[in-house]
């Protein structure tokens, strides 16, 4: 197989591979945006008071719903880790 195919392939199946995802966890899609755009938008002030304080209920069924699928939080994980810890990164709570 050339190169070319197997970049090709490669390519494809990232492709499905992530149409797949979407399609199993169709909600996730929504919270990861969510996650995302909160860190993204919040200052590093807002990230240290809020994080000692204790979650809502929403949040609270979201990450019991991470916790008994571990397909799900590992696409979950995919999606926010990059953001939150570059962000976590740069208001230093995170060496």
């Amino acid at each position: 197989m050339s190169k070319r195919s197997l970049i090709s392939l490669a390519v494809v199946t990232a492709a499905v591979a992530g149409v797949v995802c979407a399609q199993q966890f169709p909600i996730l899609d929504a919270v990861a945006n969510k996650v995302v755009q909160k860190y993204q938008s919040s200052s590093c002030e807002q990230l240290w008071e809020k994080k000692g304080q204790p979650k809502g209920p929403e949040e609270q069924r979201i990450i019991g719903m991470l916790k008994s699928d571990a397909a799900m939080r590992t696409e979950f994980l995919n999606r926010v880790a990059g953001p939150i810890a570059n962000k976590m990164f740069e208001c230093g709570m995170i060496p």
